[in-house]
């Protein structure tokens, strides 16, 4: 009889689990199981690329693009960067590497995974200036010498230390093109006020990573940058908090201004109060800066990065974003990557550009980083697959 009660109480606990994840929670399976394989599609819906692997998921992009496999077996895919002779780099922050695939015949295929750097604390952010690489780990910048003929990679110098991450741990880099290194450190956790001032913000420096000192402040998880090459303006993705429910705060785009804050953790989207918090008041919210554009909530945009390729001109200026997808969602949002089209600093509107990833609560992927090479072929990283796409334009 004791046994069936201590049986019956577990039964009961696992439930409460259950129903409190599920309530509060959301559907965590496509964020967790691994990729969701289709042993059934028929050979003929293989997606095929001008260059690069067939892929046997369901992808869809607009008519006459095409998408491929340029290189697996790449763990915990994330950051892309592209070298002065155009091969390009993964981050595997899980792995502790940063990977080069070379592809020297343009098939689109990469020839081999060289390791470069192996062995770092969560490297996240690459990103190449003048005849520098540099990294981005959870707790320091380091550059690197590069040598493209060999590919190898030879440590420079520390040019500063981070503190260490919690929730978000992730770090990642960009440049402009007057030599200035943006560097975006997530916060520590959902919401609260960080005992660090360069967490939840942006930092800047120059190349030799002289006097870094916050550019930008109140971003809870601003995990990607790029440069707008047309204005130099420094764009970002940013996460909104969790457990307010599931459309509530939306996900952000940023146009990351010197000395603006973006109200995180007080505030979220245009300039809301957030009450669940309840710290401040609402008057503090007057005086952060609001989105350029608000995401749907949970949807966790990533990379994004500009179109100026030859091999897209129709959407010249227009902003590729890759929405990594949700877990603190009831219905499963995002999963795919988005093209939004911007005017200036405005953005006018959103259209699915690569979708596919999600079907019903289990992913096939989840994207993450965008990278053009110089011929305007556009390469994609998943974390899930630990694979780099190859997409080809008609």
């Amino acid at each position: 009889m004791k046994q069936f009660i201590i049986f019956g109480i577990i039964c009961l606990i696992i439930a409460g689990i259950y129903f409190y994840i599920q309530k509060n929670i959301g559907d965590l399976r496509p964020a967790l199981l691994p990729s969701k394989k289709n042993p059934t599609l028929p050979p003929a819906s293989k997606q095929t690329s001008k260059m690069g692997e067939s892929i046997d998921i369901p992808l869809k992009l607009p008519d006459g693009y095409n998408i491929g496999i340029f290189a697996k077996n790449l763990g915990k895919a994330r950051d892309l960067t592209l070298s002065a002779r155009g091969t390009m780099l993964v981050s595997d922050p899980d792995g502790g590497r940063v990977i080069a695939m070379p592809d020297k015949n343009n098939d689109g295929i990469a020839d081999e995974n060289i390791i470069l750097l192996e062995g770092l604390r969560s490297p996240h952010g690459i990103a190449f200036y003048n005849k520098w690489l540099f990294v981005a780990e959870e707790d320091k910048i380091i550059r690197y010498e590069f040598d493209e003929v060999n590919l190898k990679a030879k440590q420079d110098r520390l040019l500063f230390a981070l503190p260490s991450g919690g929730r978000h741990f992730t770090r990642s880099i960009t440049f402009d093109n007057s030599g200035k290194m943006f560097v975006s450190l997530g916060s520590t956790c959902d919401v609260c006020f960080e005992k660090h001032p360069w967490i939840g913000a942006v930092i800047i420096s120059d190349a030799d990573g002289k006097t870094p000192e916050i550019f930008a402040k109140g971003l809870r998880n601003a995990v990607f940058l790029t440069t707008n090459p047309k204005t130099q303006e420094i764009w970002g993705t940013e996460m909104g908090r969790d457990f307010l429910g599931d459309n509530t705060p939306p996900d952000e785009i940023n146009i990351l201004k010197s000395g603006g804050n973006y109200g995180w953790p007080v505030c979220y989207g245009n300039r809301i109060y957030d009450q669940s918090f309840g710290q401040e008041t609402p008057t503090y919210c007057d005086d952060t800066v609001a989105p350029v554009y608000n995401i749907a909530a949970h949807s966790a945009p990533l990379g994004l990065k500009f179109i100026d390729s030859s091999q897209f001109p129709d959407w010249n200026g227009d902003l590729l974003v890759a929405y990594h997808g949700s877990w603190n969602r009831s219905a499963p949002i995002g999963y795919k990557v988005v093209r939004l089209d911007v005017d200036g600093s405005t953005v006018k509107s959103e259209e699915d550009f690569l979708a596919g990833f999600l079907e019903g609560s289990e992913a096939y992927g989840r994207p993450v980083d965008i990278e053009f090479d110089k011929s305007g072929y556009l390469y994609l990283s998943d974390d899930k697959r630990g694979v780099v796409y190859i997409v080809s334009s008609p």
